[in-house]
């Protein structure tokens, strides 16, 4: 008898271990540091810019070097279970925001059904803080006939503007620096240098090869601008400044502000930068990371010097569109901090 109670102890454990591997989700789990007892989700679902590739770097990077516990969803195709972010309606996974402490949102024009956008309202009802990347301005294209219609980029009303707008601080407007020929080149806002998301931080750390994005000036409700986007001449941290009225004004490309919804207040951290591209520089991580840990209240705690190191192998694809997704990763491949 307790050789068949071993048997099926283990029986049950290997199921369980094939149970997980099959999720369509990849977890990292922390263990000490500032994020200790702490849970960020990091929604991925973006054709352009790679964020299943940022977002799991992202995670590694909380979950190893602070103590984080990082669950990181993605755009996956219901027929074979692989990540494909041209598959704009199924995020599975997103009822882990139910425990979440941080939601890191990086999505492009989602049309997500009603039980899963569920979680994402109930989320923001909540209060709890956000933090957005590159396309999260408009994360979502719901049109009229949807429940969370409202979150739609373009949406009309008390939410103008939508999740982007409303939440973020904006939602889409178009391209300011030329787009694949121009990249961005962060300088610190007037007034910003001391706060603590900035800890560590000098002009020119903050760099990406994806272009400045186009902001309505002044940015909306307590928005504060904490980097402003400098336009260069080409696509490597040295190149010059271009002259006229693209830098002047510079665009904001990271801001902090707070929403309202259903009567509590939220702390959201947004930038228009955070492609996977964008993270080979460490400033952008630092910015990105320092972000996080402010936006669960951790501000007190960040260090002079943050540690960013990517972790394991980090080679990100060039930002493009992909007509004929061709990709056979599923979630469990990406499984392990190193």
């Amino acid at each position: 008898m307790s050789h068949l109670r071993l048997a099926l102890a283990l029986c049950f454990a290997l199921a369980g271990g094939l149970a997980a591997a099959a999720d369509p989700w990849v977890e990292f789990q922390g263990s000490d540091g500032i994020g200790k007892g702490k849970h960020v989700v990091l929604i991925s679902g973006d054709e352009e810019y790679r964020s299943e590739e940022a977002l799991p770097q992202l995670g590694k990077i909380l979950a190893k070097h602070h103590g984080f516990r990082c669950t990181v969803l993605f755009a996956i195709d219901p027929k074979t279970g692989t990540i494909n972010p041209n598959v704009n309606n199924n995020i599975p996974g997103l009822e882990h925001l139910k425990t979440a402490d941080l939601m890191v949102i990086f999505t492009r024009f989602r049309n997500l059904p009603d039980d899963q956008m569920k979680y994402v309202a109930d989320y923001i009802a909540a209060g709890k803080p956000v933090v957005g990347l590159r396309t999260a301005t408009h994360a979502f294209n719901n049109p009229g006939s949807k429940a969370y219609a409202k979150y739609a980029w373009n949406a009309k009303g008390d939410w103008d503007g939508g999740f982007g707008r409303h939440v973020l601080g904006e939602t889409w407007i178009n391209h300011h620096g030329e787009h694949g020929k121009q990249a961005t080149r962060g300088i610190i806002a007037p007034g910003a240098k001391d706060h603590p998301i900035l800890r560590g931080i000098h002009d020119g750390d903050v760099f990406g090869p994806t272009d400045v994005y186009a902001v309505r000036l002044p940015l909306p409700g307590d928005s504060t601008p904490l980097i402003l986007g400098q336009v260069v001449a080409g696509m490597k941290p040295d190149d010059k400044a271009i002259t006229g009225p693209k830098n002047d004004p510079m665009m904001p490309v990271a801001w902090v502000k707070t929403y309202q919804a259903d009567g509590k207040q939220g702390r959201v951290f947004t930038t228009t930068m955070g492609a996977s591209q964008d993270l080979v520089y460490e400033g952008t991580r630092r910015l990105i990371v320092n972000a996080c840990l402010w936006a669960v209240g951790a501000e007190d705690k960040i260090p002079e010097k943050t540690n960013v190191n990517l972790v394991g192998r980090y080679n990100p694809s060039p930002f493009r569109f992909v007509k004929e997704w061709k990709g056979t990763t599923k979630p469990a491949d990406l499984a392990g901090t190193e």
